[in-house]
């Protein structure tokens, strides 16, 4: 008897609530069995569309939902009381399972037949993808709030979502992403148990409902053992440490998004078979299964993928599941000693790395104390380390590297799906229209309510309800806890990161430079890497600083959400000789011009500004016709080689032979 197949999923979202409806239902009609939300990036980090932070992003990475109309239309024709929806929604994961939850109230779907997650691990964005909000206590708390109202009144429902996926995007090892992520599990339950919000008798159902979200690398065999490894681990926390019982409430269920980063902008026909190799890591053993994949494009480095293309990632999952054989067999891997003997080492030193952290006081001491930050950007910097040795081959890029023409990418501007343009603009046209119909007195009350019960210790679902109820938006609520909680900058993980060990000869040439130049210049040559907007994946601003540092330069890393008025105060206070903007959010269209007006108006226009991120071919040329010095996406793997570039530059701007 074969196997139910897992759930399929895409992850997806663009432009507009409108826009993502129409995309949904075309999935669904193609054989999608659930739903994975991806929103924009004020929607993450609870901006309006309007808020000078949103510039640039609105409807960019994901869709903007500002507010209950929003979500209605997200959701229009779709039966939430028949569907399995994922949120990738984390510091204000309770607005929005608020406003679908009351979306759902109006289609007559009653809570406790929603089904579905919210992603909601917060502590993997101050390590990684950089949306959270508020000081990590108080995140915590409204992850505790949101476990303890679902686990009563959305029983169906999994209000945290372990998310390791973004870890091992962060440079983690497979260790790294055992032990953090269950160390992250393990201050979320502690929290959970010590607010006194849930009874003694339903704890076992508080971690019956805990998910997980993994990434799978193309190391598939060394995946899969992971997988099994996280398993084991998880039983054994939830059994010893929290004394559940039932077997069934101690098992791992765990979706899958399989790795974005070891997918290439150069030769990105070979990301098919990264991706096919990444979802048997998750897939091939029975008792270590994903309960949801979702895979990415071939085209992902690229830029937004298109509707084919995330049917071709669709088809992938299908061939799999109703082609092959594999749901036909019990666990093929049973009895086997390689497998066994890795899990055992996968294990031993996430056990090791689990006491480390729990030593220091939890994963919310190693986040405040930059511990675990640090330790990331330093198994990054040594994976991209490797790369640039040749130590570790990535096909394409460092090795066989000569190609035939690909028709795939023949003309780049329709390989990839372009965002509205319109988006911003429609989306606070929009909001404006929502504040004015409105009740905008029952809206303050609202909000006064939850400001008022945000500082004592009630559960906040009962007053973010009434604001959604209300006709609030994303930017009140988030604003209204702001004043209560404050806002947070979390460590960068640059300031003591280990780099290349070993300089080397580029290197060494590079250092020479760096000092000549900054000799001629009268001082030591100063670099400002800045994050401008809302784009939180800061892995490679990260690695650019550390490798700047290990060239000789003096580093000015601010970190993430700057806006480029701040950027550019920086370059002027600092004396920068260089300013490089890493932007992989889409913005860079709107952003960088910003940085480079705001030069000109400052009296620095000399300043060479260079951009990093993903960045078509066509808007590398714009933005070099409007004055950036040099732009590098991601086939520029070479750390050292920009370093000489930027050197270059520097010389170039100060009249300096070069």
């Amino acid at each position: 008897m074969r196997d139910k197949p897992w759930v399929m999923r895409t992850y997806a979202g663009h432009s507009s609530a409108a826009a993502s409806n129409a995309l949904y239902r075309r999935n669904l009609a193609k054989g999608q069995t659930g739903l994975s939300v991806a929103f924009d990036l004020p929607t993450q980090t609870g901006y309006d569309p309007d808020h000078e932070l949103s510039r640039g992003e609105v409807g960019k990475v994901g869709v903007p939902v500002a507010d209950l109309g929003q979500m209605h239309a997200l959701f229009d024709g779709i039966p939430l009381g028949e569907m399995n929806t994922s949120m990738t929604i984390n510091a204000t994961a309770m607005w929005l399972l608020a406003l679908y939850q009351v979306a759902a109230e109006e289609q007559g779907v009653d809570a406790v037949s929603l089904a579905g997650t919210t992603q909601n691990d917060i502590i993997k964005e101050y390590l990684s993808r950089g949306t959270y909000v508020f000081p990590p206590e108080h995140s915590l708390r409204l992850t505790t709030d949101m476990i303890a109202y679902t686990v009563v009144h959305i029983p169906k429902w999994n209000p945290l979502n372990i998310c390791s996926y973004h870890l091992q995007e962060a440079g983690a090892t497979p260790v790294q992403e055992l032990a953090y992520a269950l160390s992250t599990a393990i201050a979320v339950l502690d929290s959970v148990k010590d607010s006194g919000q849930v009874a003694e008798a339903d704890f076992g159902k508080v971690v019956g409902r805990i998910s997980f979200f993994v990434n799978s690398g193309v190391r598939f065999v060394e995946e899969m053992c992971k997988m099994r490894a996280f398993g084991r681990l998880w039983d054994e926390i939830t059994h010893e440490r929290y004394g559940v019982e039932d077997p069934k409430m101690r098992r791992m269920r765990y979706g899958v998004q399989v790795n974005s980063l070891g997918l290439t902008e150069a030769q990105p026909e070979n990301n098919v078979q990264r991706i096919v190799l990444e979802m048997l890591g998750v897939t091939l053993s029975k008792d270590a299964r994903a309960r949801a994949v979702q895979l990415p494009a071939w085209n992902e480095a690229l830029g937004l993928p298109r509707p084919w293309d995330q049917q071709w990632s669709l088809r992938l999952q299908q061939v799999l599941a109703f082609e092959s054989d594999l749901l036909e067999y019990d666990d093929i891997f049973d009895g086997s000693h390689v497998i066994e003997a890795k899990v055992d080492e996968l294990v031993r030193g996430a056990r090791a790395e689990i006491d480390r952290v729990q030593a220091m006081g939890g994963a919310i001491a190693a986040v405040e104390s930059g511990y675990m930050k640090q330790a990331l950007v330093a198994a990054h910097a040594q994976r991209r380390a490797a790369i640039e040795s040749g130590e570790q081959q990535v096909i394409g890029v460092n090795s066989y590297v000569e190609s035939e023409q690909s028709p795939l990418t023949a003309d780049l501007e329709t390989s990839i799906q372009t965002a509205d343009p319109q988006a911003e603009a429609s989306a606070i046209e929009a909001l404006r229209e929502w504040r004015a119909q409105r009740d905008a007195d029952a809206v303050r009350a609202a909000l006064e309510r939850l400001r008022a019960e945000a500082k004592t210790d009630a559960n906040l679902m009962d007053a973010t309800l009434a604001a959604a109820r209300a006709g609030a938006t994303t930017g009140e609520w988030a604003g209204a806890l702001r004043e209560v909680f404050g806002e947070f900058r979390a460590p960068t993980g640059v300031t003591g990161s280990v780099g290349v060990s070993d300089a080397g000869g580029e290197l060494a040439a590079v250092r020479e430079r760096v000092r000549e130049t900054g000799e001629e210049l009268g001082g030591r040559l100063r670099l400002l890497v800045g994050k401008p907007g809302l784009d939180g994946h800061s892995n490679g601003a990260e690695q650019v600083a550390v490798r700047a540092r290990d060239a000789g330069f003096e580093v000015i890393y601010q970190g993430i959400r700057l806006t480029p008025s701040e950027i550019v105060a920086a370059a002027v206070a600092e004396d920068v000789h260089c300013v490089g903007l890493s932007i992989l959010s889409g913005s860079h269209m709107e952003l960088v011009p910003d940085v480079l007006r705001g030069l000109r108006e400052s009296g620095a226009a000399e300043i060479p500004v260079i951009v990093g991120g993903i960045v078509p071919e066509s808007d590398a040329r714009r933005l070099e016709e409007q004055g950036v010095a040099a732009v590098f996406t991601p086939k520029d793997f070479g750390l050292t080689e920009i370093m000489g570039h930027i050197v270059t530059e520097i010389r170039k701007a100060n009249g300096l032979q070069h």
